[in-house]
């Protein structure tokens, strides 16, 4: 199994997003897809302390969903589990006194006693670095936490950070999660894949099916009802993005599988990814999602999406 970057977490290649959990998808229905997950081969769960402040049960909700499915026999130790700071609005940014407090509200909610990986949910200039980095080795050094990633930063400001942690002998950032697809790619490839690859770091890409668009469900005249629609459709209006899911059906035919498989499996061969995030908010979405821990895509193939997203 791959590795997140330089921890000594290892995680099958994909990884299922919480945040659905108590927004589009309830507590009972949440707990099958993370057991349907888990017994399909998966075994890493991304969530964050804000998911879901937009639902009816508010910030916290996927934590706390997900801290009473791990509370059955069995489930914590067969999970790496991730979870956010930075992002709450009563916890946001990356000051010390925040990390501390949010950790342990985070804990509680997910009623366990460490998180495996804990992202910096966003950059916060404002909090020096060292502040930032100084918390979060407290929380590894006390066992709260393993391993620690940064989402949302640029490369250079990630160079610092770690720069900053090899200088303070502070733990360092293992991996980061930024937006990249294949409809979503100038902006990690040009700004931070580089760094990524030369510390040795891992990429677990958020938004991998661009809010819906690479599940194939939007297509020209076909406008799929969800809550995701605006953020999916505007692909539509792109020359790439059609493009895209053009081949993506030609491959998704050839195998036999779904689109949404294909665009994992594209997302999986590209240098630095370890794992791509991907949610479902019912058990019928998952198959496609976790048979992309299986397809290998030919030359050919990547080639094909290589010059269709480009």
């Amino acid at each position: 199994m791959p590795r997140i970057g330089t921890s000594d977490l290892d995680v099958h290649p994909l990884s299922l997003g919480g945040n659905v959990f108590g927004w589009t998808a309830d507590e009972a229905e949440s707990h099958r897809v993370l057991d349907a997950f888990v017994d399909g081969g998966g075994d890493f769960v991304d969530t964050a302390d804000v998911y879901s402040a937009w639902s009816a049960g508010g910030a916290g909700i996927s934590e706390t969903i997900i801290g009473s499915w791990l509370a059955k026999p069995g489930r914590r130790d067969r999970v790496v589990l991730a979870t956010k700071v930075g992002k709450k609005a009563d916890r946001t940014g990356l000051a010390a006194d925040t990390i501390r407090a949010a950790v342990d509200e985070s804990l509680q909610r997910l009623r366990t006693d460490r998180i495996d990986l804990y992202w910096a949910h966003a950059d916060d200039p404002a909090t020096p670095q060292e502040e930032t980095l100084g918390a979060f080795d407290e929380l590894v050094r006390a066992g709260k936490v393993r391993a620690i990633g940064a989402s949302n930063f640029t490369g250079p400001r990630l160079q610092q950070a770690l720069e900053t942690s090899r200088r303070e002998g502070f733990a360092s950032y293992a991996a980061l999660q930024n937006e990249y697809s294949l409809v979503e790619r100038e902006e990690y490839e040009r700004d931070a894949a580089d760094v990524v690859a030369a510390n040795g770091l891992a990429a677990v890409p958020y938004y991998a099916l661009a809010s819906g668009f690479l599940t194939g469900k939007y297509r020209p005249g076909q406008l799929a009802e969800s809550q995701r629609q605006a953020g999916a459709s505007k692909y539509l209006d792109t020359p790439r993005g059609p493009r895209v899911l053009a081949a993506l059906d030609e491959v998704a035919a050839a195998h036999g599988v779904e689109v949404a498989t294909v665009a994992l499996a594209w997302l999986r061969r590209q240098p630095t990814v370890v794992a791509p995030i991907a949610s479902a908010r019912t058990t019928g979405q998952l198959p496609a999602l976790l048979a992309a821990l299986e397809l290998e895509l030919s030359d050919e193939e990547l080639a094909a999406l290589e010059r269709a997203s480009r």
